[in-house]
């Protein structure tokens, strides 16, 4: 058993209390903090490379999915925001929520009404939605069925101090059993395949 179990003890920057599992993971930065394009197309190399991390079923196009993570790009999203018809305060004065939704129009806005709610109680403003663009044409047959609808949603500041902001995203997060309660109580009527695309996140 202790083949499995032992852990070296801590040094220097390992603390074997930070040990955990993750099912393929790169990561890639400017050492000296410089934004580009590069780092992008680095990450979606990095992403390509670790393909055989990922569970795939009979159907060799169904996977458990994957993605990249990346700064808000304040500029893209100050433009799109102003099409849709909202605007964005400076950056570190909002955050960008991803949420999978259902694909019925009459249950996401169910869905969206409840995460509304949460964002008043947070004592946060809620900026505005946005659509986004996908393309499924690389998903597999068996998959398409459950195919969520994608959605950010834009969350503002309103007014609090920065540690304010920090601290009801950090709750946010902690209260979204509370939340998958409500959207699974919102939804009871759902099929089951639809339920399990009404995860709002983290």
């Amino acid at each position: 058993m202790r083949e499995f179990s032992w852990r070296p003890p801590a040094e220097g920057l390992y603390d074997p209390s930070l040990e955990k599992d993750s099912c393929g993971v790169g990561f890639i930065a400017n050492i000296k903090g410089k934004k580009s394009h590069q780092i992008v197309d680095d990450a979606i190399n990095i992403l390509c490379n670790l393909e055989h991390r990922g569970a795939v079923g009979a159907d060799p196009r169904a996977g458990d999915g994957a993605g990249i993570l990346v700064q808000i790009p304040h500029a893209f999203f100050k433009r799109k925001a102003a099409e849709i018809g909202f605007k964005l305060p400076k950056p570190g004065d909002y955050a960008i929520g991803a949420v999978f939704m259902p694909k019925e129009t009459a249950w996401r806005k169910v869905i969206q009404s409840i995460i509304a709610e949460q964002i008043r109680e947070e004592g946060l403003m809620l900026l505005g939605w946005r659509d986004v663009p996908t393309d499924n044409s690389s998903l597999g047959e068996t998959v398409k069925p459950t195919e969520p609808a994608c959605m950010q949603v834009f969350i503002g500041r309103n007014g609090a101090p920065r540690p304010r902001m920090i601290s009801s995203a950090g709750s946010t997060s902690c209260a979204s059993r509370s939340r998958r309660r409500s959207i699974s109580a919102a939804t009871a009527g759902l099929p089951a395949i639809t339920r399990s695309r009404c995860h709002a996140g983290p």
